[in-house]
């Protein structure tokens, strides 16, 4: 039989040794021995700004046309009075992290400078959080063809005049608003 006090010696010895190994096991994969995958909250904070967005803010502008095209900032400072921050962050499952940072100076209530980090177009940025591949897949068509327009019915001929003009639903009467003397 083995003593108690070998027994702690031998558990102190290997319980270190055990988390540490799950420690290093968590940062590598993110995941427990590549069948669980934990799940992960999108974080989306800030605002997106594009480069179609940046090419309508034109030194000079007021504070409300700039609020208009970017919306509002994210950093609006009263000690730092003419000066906005946009900042946009996105953590998504599946896409790379994101986080861009736009900078907008003024003197008075007019525009004076624009700074941003590279932005990506529209279409990019639409691109890069989209999880689900649809590359090579079939997309449905958004037309009829000439046969499934001669499948259609043809609609009766001064069915739509009349029931534009009739009226639908049935006829109510309302009681006056204010009290008959």
């Amino acid at each position: 039989m083995h003593s108690p006090s070998s027994f702690r010696a031998v558990c102190l010895l290997v319980a270190p040794l055990v988390l540490g190994g799950c420690t290093a096991m968590r940062s590598s994969t993110d995941s427990l021995f590549g069948l669980i995958t934990p799940y992960r909250v999108e974080v989306v904070q800030g605002n997106v700004v594009t480069q179609e967005m940046a090419a309508a803010v034109k030194p000079g502008m007021t504070r409300a046309q700039v609020r208009d095209v970017l919306g509002s900032p994210l950093l609006a400072d009263i000690f730092h009075a003419d000066r906005w921050d946009y900042v946009f962050t996105i953590r998504r499952q599946g896409t790379a992290y994101q986080q861009r940072r736009v900078t907008v100076l003024f003197d008075g209530d007019t525009m004076k400078s624009f700074e941003a980090d590279e932005l990506p177009s529209e279409r990019e940025f639409v691109a890069s959080i989209d999880t689900k591949s649809t590359k090579g897949a079939k997309l449905p068509t958004l037309a009829l063809n000439d046969e499934q327009l001669k499948a259609l019915p043809v609609p009766a001929k001064g069915s739509v005049a009349e029931s534009a003009s009739a009226p639908q639903g049935p006829a109510r009467d309302y009681p006056p608003l204010e009290p008959v003397q």
